[in-house]
């Protein structure tokens, strides 16, 4: 993208009219009516100017081609402000793509009608906040049928992908177009993973009326925010579970999708429209041995930190870990720290419980959730559970989770892969043995269990260390989920 030009040179206005055109993710304007093409455009129409650059937002002048171009998703603005100061104008920015026909009725609860609704109310653009479970996909559906917009659908994972179409196809019969997990493949209705959206928007930028970002909350950070922003989608659907609360990101994203139009949480919906549910925390001791390799890597790690906070007071972990990597000394906290998170990830009394538990609850569908695919596969040797990883094709999986769903395999262990999304069959009982990115994951995993069955509650098993960082973490996992929690010393 081009870096905004301090320039105030009023937008030269042609006596016929200016041309929009899509070009790599931008709209460039280029003044039609030109007398003398080789001269600088700013200089070439005597025309009193009725709009300024700075009256659209991110306008800047691109020397190379002597034409202002403004980034993609602000189209309709930019539409609306020639419209509104009645300049002339040509928009070429338009879909080759044929209208999506072939959709059916897709049925909502109540609370996924307010939120349609809400969206609705909002321009079609905003994000809507739901918890795991309760039907954000559905939602989107409906707002497809509604609008019968071209839509493109972004996914974080290849595992989303595919299931995002099988979602689309029960309802929508035409072609569905798939980018990502190497298809290539442009549909008037399209699900893409969010790195191919990255790579493909400069091209496809202009085919969709209607972005659905799925798991919104990896947007507004900067990181391959420009998939939004090179497309010229007026509508756009944000779901997520966990949205972030940075007030930096949510204006971000403000920009990029919309506002949060509306948000239910778990506590919500819980006993009526979600299985009830009960977080069982099971405090846990290390043996002799392990307690001394904690003790030991801990202070390591804890006194390479302590230095480095007392030097940088603000800065967070991640600029730690930069610093860190750069010495000798820096290096073996990492280390220390790394051995400390596998130690804690599947400890001597972790796998005791975890067989006790498995043994409880040998009649009942059991989901058992780890920090890394190391200690899934750990666990499936150990235990003779299925293991579920990002190493397993989604063929596979598929096939899996079928035999879940029947009850021809009673328990499944995975690290991430069921984290966001992943439409799991029904489960009364889960093990987090361990977690590692806080409570955006924890609410994700306890979601798992909640898909809609009546007169049922799921039952959660958190398995924590006495005396480690694991008890600090796992309270602060749980604040959205506290009325819930029992604990078990």
């Amino acid at each position: 993208m081009l870096h905004s030009s301090r320039q105030e040179t009023p937008l030269p206005i042609p006596q016929s009219k200016l041309q929009l055109d899509f070009d790599r993710g931008t709209i460039l304007l280029t003044a039609t009516g030109v007398q003398n093409p080789s001269t600088d455009a700013l200089n070439t129409f005597t025309d009193i100017p009725r709009i300024k650059p700075k009256d659209l937002p991110d306008c800047v002048w691109d020397p190379r081609v002597q034409s202002y171009r403004v980034p993609g998703f602000r189209h309709q603005g930019l539409v609306s402000n020639l419209e509104r100061e009645k300049i002339p104008f040509s928009d070429r920015v338009k879909s080759t793509l044929p209208d999506p026909e072939g959709w059916g009725r897709v049925e909502l609860r109540d609370y996924q009608k307010a939120a349609l609704q809400a969206w609705y109310l909002d321009s079609n653009r905003g994000i809507v906040v739901l918890p795991t479970g309760s039907g954000k996909t559905r939602l989107a559906l409906a707002a497809m049928a509604g609008t019968k917009s071209r839509s493109l659908i972004l996914v974080p994972t290849r595992v989303l992908l595919h299931q995002w179409m099988q979602e689309i196809s029960r309802i929508y019969a035409g072609p569905v177009g798939l980018l990502g997990d190497h298809h290539r493949k442009i549909c008037p209705v399209t699900v893409t993973t969010f790195e191919s959206a990255y790579r493909w928007m400069p091209r496809i930028g202009n085919q969709f009326d209607l972005l659905v970002v799925d798991e919104a909350h990896h947007f507004g950070g900067g990181l391959r925010d420009e998939a939004l922003e090179l497309s010229t989608a007026a509508a756009r659907l944000g779901l997520t579970a966990t949205p972030s609360r940075k007030s930096e990101v949510l204006d971000r994203l403000s920009i990029l999708i919309g506002p949060t139009v509306f948000e239910m949480k778990i506590d919500d919906l819980a006993g009526t429209h979600l299985k009830d549910f009960q977080i069982l925390v099971l405090y846990l001791d290390l043996s002799p041995e392990e307690r001394f390799a904690y003790e030991l890597d801990a202070r390591i790690y804890r006194e390479a930190l302590a230095r480095f906070q007392k030097l940088v007071p603000d800065a967070d972990w991640v600029s730690f870990a930069k610093s860190a990597s750069r010495s000798i000394g820096g290096r073996e906290a990492l280390a220390a720290f790394r051995r400390v998170r596998h130690l804690l990830g599947f400890t001597k009394a972790k796998n005791r419980m975890l067989g006790m538990l498995l043994e409880r609850h040998r009649d009942s569908r059991v989901l058992v959730f780890t920090a890394d695919n190391d200690t899934a596969y750990a666990i499936s040797r150990e235990h003779l559970i299925m293991p579920l990883t990002c190493d397993i094709g989604h063929k596979e999986r598929d096939s899996v989770l079928e035999s879940f769903r029947h009850g021809d395999l009673s328990a499944l262990v995975s690290s991430r892969v069921l984290n966001e999304g992943v439409d799991v069959p029904d489960a009364d009982v889960g093990i987090i043995v361990a977690g590692a990115q806080g409570e955006r994951e924890h609410v994700q995993r306890v979601g798992r269990l909640l898909r809609p069955a009546r007169g049922k509650q799921a039952v959660i098993y958190e398995l924590v260390t006495r005396g480690t960082r694991e008890v600090h973490q796992g309270q602060k996992r749980r604040v959205s989920l506290g009325s819930r929690v029992s604990h078990s010393l």
